[in-house]
């Protein structure tokens, strides 16, 4: 996380909690089309989404945490492959809850289950 992050964004991390590691890492690499790092540290797996110099967070093994229907609603980057990234959403285990639609003057989104049942929203300015 770099200091601009830390100084001008008010979420800096998120733990995304699934069932099954690997069907979510195919899952978000997918979807987000970027690498997601697998860490095994004694007692804890856990992978990393790929962020380079943004915020960022990670997949980790929490299945009693799944919760599609309630909760925070974390909005993912799909800047201009909104509909590739839905259509790798479905094609990787993803249903789709409400599909591409506009949010006024903030772009458009999809909100998604992703593979282990947690909602999730994949956002972009255009509808591309």
């Amino acid at each position: 996380m770099t200091q601009e992050s830390t100084l001008h964004n008010r979420a800096v991390w998120f733990d995304i909690p699934v069932a099954d590691l690997d069907r979510a890492d195919a899952f978000y690499a997918a979807v987000l089309a970027c690498a997601v790092d697998r860490v095994s540290m004694p007692g804890m797996n856990f992978s990393v989404l790929e962020h380079d110099e943004g915020n960022g967070g990670c997949l980790v093994e929490k299945p009693n945490e799944i919760a599609a229907d309630r909760g925070l609603l974390v909005y993912f980057n799909a800047e201009g492959r909104i509909r590739d990234a839905v259509a790798k959403a479905r094609e990787h285990g993803g249903v789709v809850v409400e599909d591409i639609h506009s949010i006024g003057p903030h772009g458009f989104r999809a909100i998604v289950l992703d593979s282990e049942g947690n909602r999730i929203a994949l956002h972009s300015m255009v509808d591309a």
